[in-house]
């Protein structure tokens, strides 16, 4: 699975980095009072650190890292509280995104790895449609286990203004599904942007967790973004 990811990374610099393309190069760091990625926790109800580095040229093309603290939770095991496991996700990804009129659409894939046995890596590929102010992303997975499982995820977000509402479902070998209802702005004092800032609500079915209880979190938020680079 990593020899695919370099070999996809390696073709996709070949294309990109032509000195005719425009790169832009980002950065962001911030936290959320608790981390759920499709409607999973991640970090047990603990806030987490997060940030990333984005490159993006003028074709479409793009390609970063993203990462986040994560941590399992606590358990009981013969007769004793055993701790869980802290560690961090760090996320590669890449692909190209481009738009016509009304509509955007995009193709790319992402890698997922974790350190001190918080999770098993894996690989999707990820594909996206929209319309105006409706999105519609795919992701079609491989979860690196014994033996490898599949998944299908799907969803839809709304926006409007600095409002949208999310929902999201598993399929294949992987069951569940999610809403999120967000808002999103920049603080912005004396016309100088300082930071943005989210809070949302999320809601987990019971098939998320396999067992009869869902699970509400509500998260707040907060990104810095700088510009490292561009030519």
């Amino acid at each position: 699975m990593k020899k695919q990811i370099i070999t996809a990374t390696a073709l996709l610099l070949g294309v990109i980095t032509g000195p005719a393309l425009a790169v832009e190069v980002t950065g962001n760091a911030g936290f959320v009072t608790e981390y759920l990625f499709r409607g999973l926790p991640q970090t047990d109800g603990k806030a987490a650190a997060q940030g990333g580095i984005d490159a993006a040229w003028e074709s479409g093309f793009y390609l970063g890292t993203w990462g986040s603290s994560v941590r399992s939770g606590d358990s009981f095991g013969g007769g004793e509280l055993i701790s869980g496991e802290s560690g961090v996700e760090v996320d590669l990804y890449g692909g190209f995104s481009g738009e016509s009129g009304d509509f955007n659409y995009g193709a790319g894939f992402t890698f997922y790895t974790y350190s001190d046995d918080f999770d098993e890596d894996y690989l999707e590929l990820n594909l996206s449609g929209g319309w105006q102010w409706l999105t519609l992303d795919i992701a079609i997975g491989e979860y690196d286990t014994d033996p490898e499982e599949d998944y299908n995820f799907y969803s839809l977000t709304g926006e409007w203004g600095h409002f949208y509402t999310t929902y999201g479902n598993f399929s294949d070998d992987f069951d569940g599904s999610y809403i999120e209802f967000g808002y999103t702005n920049t603080l912005t004092v004396a016309e100088t942007d300082l930071f943005d800032y989210s809070i949302s609500f999320v809601h987990s079915d019971e098939d998320l967790f396999d067992d009869d209880d869902s699970e509400n979190t509500l998260i707040f938020g907060v990104t810095k973004s700088f510009d490292i680079s561009s030519n």
